[in-house]
């Protein structure tokens, strides 16, 4: 299995090559950056050219970028609105789509393979009209993110428009056949369970999110720290080996530097899985 870490886990820090040799000096070499523009101002040319020329200089490509969740520097506390693609008002859905351009264009100075998008917002219901406005956002941002290299995929979230069985009825409903899967094992044990999204995902995971939790709170917490069922997992994992990295998308409960030494120790523990 190849192991691989998103920066979120230093979202409240600006991204530095000085957090990115972190990162490398724990044994991780594939990098998921998270789009929050207090972490990662994807707007500011000379960031991204910086980041750029770090990976440049490790001989390093990006993985993946997460795309933003809100277009400020405070995560909606300035009382911007959520970025979403199945907004059912056209405004709103044009400035998110806007907002997650931004963040595809990236990939023209920093190339990276996937962008990883929401379905809708956490705790979203369901309506039917939701699905005709997200098909309508991703064929636009499909071929906005084709022509620079990027795949869009899809993440599954705790609401009720982007459930593993949802997502199939999407792709159904939508006729985008093609569209394929980003695996977030948090999500996932929020709704029906780790091993039963997993099996309805599977053939269509080109990435995952690998945190922990106690099925009430989407925590982030390290694997092994919540109550998901991880000997099934990785052994579920084991059966598509190569097809997606184990890629940890975890939260800060001390200091970066003691997470990163746990992750040493998780790989450790997942690796001896049999």
């Amino acid at each position: 299995m190849e192991f691989a870490l998103s920066t979120y886990l230093f979202v409240n820090e600006r991204l530095s090559g000085h957090i990115l040799d972190k990162i490398l000096a724990a044994g991780i070499s594939q990098i998921e950056i998270f789009a929050a523009r207090q972490h990662f101002d994807y707007h500011d040319p000379n960031h991204v050219r910086d980041v750029a020329q770090w990976f440049a200089d490790q001989g390093l490509k990006l993985h993946s970028v997460h795309a933003p969740l809100y277009p400020d520097h405070e995560w909606g506390r300035s009382g911007s609105l959520p970025i979403s693609i199945a907004y059912l008002q056209r405004r709103k859905r044009i400035d998110s789509m806007e907002e997650i351009k931004r963040s595809i264009e990236v990939a023209e100075r920093l190339p990276f393979k996937y962008l990883i998008l929401h379905l809708g917002l956490p705790e979203e219901e369901y309506e039917i009209e939701k699905y005709d406005a997200a098909m309508t956002s991703l064929e636009h941002l499909r071929i906005y993110a084709k022509e620079r290299g990027v795949q869009v995929l899809l993440e599954n979230v705790p609401n009720q428009l982007a459930t593993p069985e949802r997502i199939l009825q999407f792709i159904q409903y939508t006729r985008m056949d093609d569209l394929k899967i980003c695996f977030d094992t948090g999500h996932a044990h929020m709704g029906s369970g780790v091993g039963p999204a997993f099996q309805t995902l599977k053939d269509r995971i080109l990435s995952t999110h690998i945190n922990d939790n106690h099925r009430d709170k989407d925590d982030h917490l390290m694997p092994f720290a919540g109550s998901i069922d991880w000997v099934r997992t990785v052994r579920d994992f084991r059966a598509v080996d190569g097809q997606f990295p184990i890629l940890f998308e975890v939260r800060n409960y001390g200091t970066a530097l003691e997470t990163l030494n746990q992750l040493r120790g998780i790989i450790e523990r997942m690796k001896a899985i049999s």
